[in-house]
């Protein structure tokens, strides 16, 4: 256990970023263990915003670090590009990202522990170094945090909104305009506990869309996530009434099912963590989505 006393000039400061600048741990760390009240003022409990007063007697007491159960898998993975703090991962349609109920084993995460010895990031979770994500039958680009500073640093600038993510949709129907913006908040559906949906105290969410090529029935839109709320793309396509092709939930009945929903995170651009430099990564459609769009033809 630790203890901090607050000085006069240290007054009326955030209490995590006044940890940050004490302390070996990433902000993110900080407000979970405020969160988890591994961290207290004055023996009481607090919240990650409190402004801390002169005098303040604040207690640091980790949790004990868990080891993470996993088992790194020789699964193949298209690593398109690793230095030390971050990769960028091309996953493939099919392959879910981390563990979880009904998929304990076989996933992204098995397969980054087996390729990705000094995978250091959020040690004793079981998503370690992955900041976001993308669904199961999604495939595409997606950006692997290696330690801590990269986990604070990228899951920054997702929350800033400055992670340029673009993403190739097949869409049933029709779109008659070339441009659109679909701005609506997603929450939990109030029935289907499973699904999300444009809910009315839902949580703020802007998808950007521009029109690729039109079909007889289908249009293949490029869409740009301002936000990046779960299921995003699929609830606010399905809200507009264009579902994704393919999507078992939320697209319609008759679709085809044989590859999941024709979503392809296409491109993915981010701030090095250390370097500052701007990245950028772009990925081809796979295979199974350009032979359905040859099948439109």
């Amino acid at each position: 256990m630790e203890k901090i006393v607050v000085k006069k000039k240290e007054n009326n400061k955030r209490i995590d970023r006044f940890l940050r600048s004490k302390l070996d741990l990433s902000r993110n760390v900080i407000q979970h263990y405020i969160k988890d009240a591994h961290i207290l003022v004055n023996s009481e409990t607090t919240k990650a915003n409190y402004k801390i007063k002169s005098e303040d007697i604040i207690t640091i007491d980790p949790p004990e670090p868990k080891k993470i159960n996993l088992a790194p898998e020789n699964i193949p993975l298209d690593i398109i590009y690793e230095d030390d703090d971050v990769a960028v991962v091309n996953k493939p349609e099919g392959m879910v990202v981390h563990p979880g109920a009904g998929n304990p084993t076989h996933t992204m995460v098995n397969a980054l522990l087996y390729h990705l010895e000094d995978l250091n990031a959020i040690k004793g979770e079981i998503r370690p170094g992955i900041v976001h994500r993308i669904d199961k039958e999604t495939s595409g680009l997606l950006m692997v945090a290696k330690n801590d500073l990269a986990v604070e640093s990228l899951s920054k600038q997702l929350q800033e909104k400055t992670v340029k993510r673009t993403y190739i949709a097949l869409v049933e129907g029709v779109i008659t305009h070339n441009k659109g913006k679909i701005n609506a908040p997603i929450g939990r559906h109030k029935t289907r506990r499973q699904q999300m949906a444009v809910v009315e105290n839902g949580k703020p969410a802007v998808t950007h869309f521009t029109v690729m090529k039109r079909y007889e029935a289908h249009t293949l839109i490029e869409c740009q996530l301002e936000t990046g709320r779960t299921h995003q793309i699929r609830v606010h396509l399905d809200y507009i009434g264009h579902p994704l092709v393919g999507d078992s939930k939320y697209g319609r009945r008759k679709t085809d099912t044989t590859h999941g929903q024709y979503l392809h995170a296409k491109s993915l651009g981010f701030i090095h963590p250390k370097t500052k430099e701007a990245l950028f990564f772009e990925s081809p459609l796979p295979p199974y989505f350009n032979n359905k769009l040859n099948e439109l033809e």
